[in-house]
C-alpha cells in the first residue's frame, strides 16, 4: 500500500501546479510524466519532476528493503506497486504518467550497471534513428537483459515484466482529453 501510495505522488502534476498553478493533464498531452512537464516548463520543470519521481520510487525502495531484508520479491512486488501508482494514481482519477522515471529508478537500484548499457544503447539508437522515444523504449529493452546476463535471474523477469507495463503504457497512451 505504501509503494501505491507514493508512486501516485505525481511529479508533473506538484510542479506544474506550484510553478504555472495549471492541471498537467489539461496540457500539452496530457501525459503526468516528466516529459510532457519538460515540454511544458522547460528543463526546470522536468528536472523536478524526475528528481521527485525518482526521489518517491528510491524512499519506497529503501524502506521495503529495511522491512524485508534479503528479500528479492519484496522489492519486485515494491516497484510493482509504484509503478500502478505512478501510473494510475488513485489521487488524479487514475490518470497518471507512462511509469518511465519509476522503472529507470527501479533498474538504478536493483541492477545500476544496466542504466550504462541503456545509456550506451540510447546514445547508439538516437544517432541511427534520430527520433529519443523510440531509441529510448527500444533502449529499455536491454535492461532486462542485461540483468539476466548478470544472473540477477529474479530481477531480469521482473524487470521484463514493468518494461511491458511501460511499453503498453506508450503504445496506449494515457490522456485524459
Amino acid at each position: 500500500m505504501l509503494s501505491y501510495f507514493l508512486g501516485s505522488i505525481t511529479g508533473a502534476y506538484l510542479i506544474t501546479k506550484k510553478m504555472i498553478g495549471k492541471d498537467i493533464r489539461q496540457l500539452g498531452s496530457g501525459n503526468v510524466g516528466a516529459r510532457n512537464a519538460g515540454r511544458l516548463l522547460g528543463r526546470k520543470g522536468f528536472v523536478y519532476t524526475a528528481l521527485i519521481d525518482v526521489a518517491k520510487t528510491m524512499i519506497a525502495l529503501y524502506t521495503t528493503t529495511l522491512l524485508f531484508p534479503q528479500q528479492d520479491m519484496m522489492l519486485l512486488v515494491s516497484a510493482f506497486f509504484l509503478l500502478l501508482g505512478h501510473n494510475w494514481p488513485l489521487f488524479l482519477g487514475f490518470k497518471g504518467g507512462k511509469g518511465v522515471a519509476v522503472f529507470l529508478a527501479f533498474t538504478l537500484f536493483v541492477v545500476p550497471q544496466a542504466i550504462v548499457v541503456l545509456g550506451i544503447s540510447v546514445a547508439i539508437l538516437y544517432l541511427l534513428i534520430r527520433n529519443f522515444t523510440i531509441a529510448g523504449l527500444i533502449s529499455m529493452a536491454t535492461i532486462p537483459i542485461t540483468a539476466w546476463a548478470l544472473e540477477e535471474n529474479t530481477f531480469a523477469i521482473g524487470l521484463f515484466c514493468l518494461l511491458i507495463v511501460v511499453v503498453l503504457s506508450h503504445l496506449k497512451g494515457n490522456r485524459t482529453n
